[in-house]
């Protein structure tokens, strides 16, 4: 027999044992559907509210000014080498000119601007990064500050290493959690497993009389922790959609009343693929640590 009609025959057995006991599996389930939502849930409401912090405090950017003597050619040269850099999604080019033109445009200060034997503002331009890590913004400063004719190169990054500190925190305390939870639900596989060893052990008596292996006994009871998981990474996932759509009009509303454009988002298709494949990759531990320790003792 091929490895794939083994793991086939494997997983068929795994599905009768789990739709031969419904209420044990939908229970279980439930368990690790709750547990998981825990952290998957404060994952999606991190995410939302980091772009909400995003779009208040503005797209993090970096100013490149010129040298009072640099050449419009040469700025030239300049916007053309930022155009084509990788790490830049948009930029802007701030002539001298229009510089001056905005700040007489102020009240009070068309006389001072009168008064300077020359224009004193730079050319400049104005770069939006692809990304927001403070590790790239000082990589771009450390880079454009060495171009020809740039005099200062001014980060708007104080935001984002805020922003990055918060990300961070939130990641670590989401991954504790899921962490603390994910032990849990191992054990909670663990015990399963151990149950439905106790329940089929006259059965694996008998199939190793008829010689057996115990790879062939084992496999089935791996599927079994990996299934049990995928159903409750599923549950998880449900549970946190639909907590999203009740959230989602009061979050809309309070949003609405200072002024936000700020919307929950739901789960993602790959985010889902993600926790499912997590849930089965632990219900298949719990499963494995519980047929090595009471297996061998059949």
């Amino acid at each position: 027999m091929s490895w794939i009609a083994q793991q086939g025959q494997a997983i068929s057995r795994a599905v009768r044992r789990l739709a031969g006991s419904p209420v044990s599996t939908l229970l279980s389930a439930l368990v690790i559907g709750i547990a998981l939502a825990l952290p998957a849930g404060g994952q999606v409401l991190l995410g939302s509210f980091l772009g909400l912090a995003r779009d208040v405090s503005g797209t993090p950017q970096i100013s490149l000014f010129m040298t009072l003597d640099a050449t419009r050619a040469e700025a030239g040269e300049i916007e053309a080498r930022l155009k084509a850099h990788a790490d830049i999604a948009k930029l802007i080019f701030v002539s001298r000119e229009s510089a001056a033109a905005r700040l007489r445009g102020s009240e009070g200060l068309a006389e001072v601007l009168d008064s300077l034997p020359r224009n004193p503002f730079p050319d400049a331009f104005i770069a939006t990064p692809k990304g927001d890590d403070p590790q790239l913004f000082e990589r771009l400063q450390a880079e454009f500050q060495k171009l020809p004719k740039v005099e200062h190169v001014q980060l708007d990054s104080a935001w984002v290493k805020r922003l990055a500190a918060l990300a961070n925190i939130g990641r670590t305390a989401i991954g504790l959690l899921a962490a603390l939870l994910g032990t849990a639900l191992v054990v909670v596989t663990f015990n399963t497993i151990r149950l439905q060893i106790l329940m089929q052990k006259d059965e694996i008596g008998v199939s190793r009389l008829l010689g057996a292996t115990d790879r062939y006994i084992r496999r089935p009871f791996y599927w079994f922790g990996a299934l049990q998981g995928a159903l409750g990474g599923l549950l998880a996932w449900g549970i946190v959609a639909a907590s999203v759509a009740l959230l989602r009009q009061p979050a809309l509303e309070l949003a609405g009343a200072y002024g936000l454009d700020f919307a929950l988002r739901g789960p993602q298709p790959d985010e889902v693929a993600m926790l499912v494949g997590f849930a089965a990759l632990l219900g298949w531990l719990g499963a494995a640590l519980s047929v090595s320790r009471h297996l061998a003792e059949k």
